[in-house]
């Protein structure tokens, strides 16, 4: 039998357990205070997972957990659109920033790269605003200090998004500029994607079953791996796609990430298929890696080895490329999902040797 012991200490304290053969035991009863034998080591320690994502009960508010599912998809849609201002060439199609042709309101004529551009920003815009009140109805309505620090984040990083799209129309789509630009948009949806899991209702009242997680690599530390692997694949893909690098890398890391990806996936449905939280990303971000695959073949084929000479976009390559990044993002977000979740659920253990004052066998 091993005693399991968590990482470092907090405010909520629960008990020094055992773990018995399945390697399970319910939250509930981890947050038990101890009573005089009860059968447990008359030791506390503090919450394994520290400052946890569940740490101070708060309770479900539809109304602003609606506002961050929303504004999770509209920031999808500002990646679409994002992308389709990239594979149509159409990044200097509106000339001027933070105006449009000089004026902070008037729609102009929706023609040619404009359509794209300032349709970009239109969307862009409503983004912030729905960023700003989630943000403040965050501060106001949350009882978790990390959840408004959260809100707080996702302001300053579509504040951020919002400067660097201004600086790539202001200095003529400079690659570096562009690719952080890109990158950060899929950044900012992650962040957006995490508000509206921690505000579900499932995610505020349920009980997690939690299952000790005694694998090395951890599963959590897989998940990490795959957040690291495709993030560094996101900035490949963006600087190839701004003109800051050839496409190799980018396929080449394209097998690390399918490596990763796929070795995740398959140790979270192997051995962690009961729980739901952990088995629902897990499948999701299978199949996505399947498709982007596909799609990423399809975008090779499109632009690089037969679009090469083309003068003018092919609708082809635009569709590939922009499916490309729309399922490269949801991959992305799905891997950040897959890592709260396990976090959540699947914390690590290790094991720890007994003080000899506790090592009666009654006790366990």
């Amino acid at each position: 039998m091993t005693r399991a012991l968590k990482r470092p200490p907090s405010k909520i304290a629960v008990v020094k357990y055992w773990v018995g053969r399945s390697g399970s035991l319910l939250l509930c009863d981890l947050l038990r205070p101890l009573k005089p034998g009860d059968g447990f080591p008359s030791l506390c320690v503090p919450d394994p997972r520290g400052n946890t994502l569940k740490a101070i009960a708060t309770s479900y508010n539809r109304g602003h957990h609606w506002l961050a599912v929303v504004l999770a998809g509209w920031t999808f849609l500002l990646i679409i659109a994002g992308a389709l201002v990239t594979s149509n060439d159409a990044g200097l199609s509106v000339p001027d920033w933070p105006t449009s042709f000089g004026s902070w309101y008037k729609i102009p004529r929706l023609v040619g790269g404009v359509k794209f551009e300032h349709t970009h920003r239109m969307i862009a815009q409503v983004a912030g605003l729905l960023t700003i009140i989630l943000a403040v109805w965050t501060w106001r309505v949350e009882k978790r200090r990390w959840m408004r620090i959260l809100g707080f984040a996702a302001l300053g990083t579509v504040i951020a998004q919002g400067i660097l799209g201004g600086l790539t129309v202001l200095f003529y789509l400079p690659w570096q500029v562009s690719s952080a630009h890109a990158a950060l948009a899929q950044t900012f949806f992650c962040i957006a994607v995490a508000m509206a899991v921690f505000t579900g209702r499932k995610w505020v009242e349920e009980q997690p079953h939690v299952e000790f997680d005694q694998r090395r690599p951890s599963l959590f530390t897989l998940t990490l791996l795959s957040i690291f692997v495709l993030y560094v694949q996101l900035l490949l893909g963006a600087m190839f796609r701004h003109h800051g690098l050839s496409w190799w890398p980018h396929v080449l890391n394209a097998v690390v990430v399918s490596f990763v990806v796929a070795w995740t996936a398959v140790r979270a449905l192997s051995v962690y298929s009961q729980i739901e939280a952990v088995r629902r990303p897990a499948i999701v971000m299978l199949s996505l890696v399947i498709a982007q695959l596909c799609l990423g073949f399809t975008a090779f084929l499109t632009r690089v080895a037969w679009g090469r000479d083309e003068v003018q976009p092919e609708l082809p390559m635009v569709i590939s490329t922009v499916a490309h990044v729309a399922v490269g993002a949801l991959l992305l977000a799905t891997a950040v999902i897959l890592a709260i979740q396990v976090w959540r659920h699947v914390p690590v253990a290790f094991e720890e040797r007994l003080p000899r004052t506790h090592q009666d066998p009654s006790a366990a």
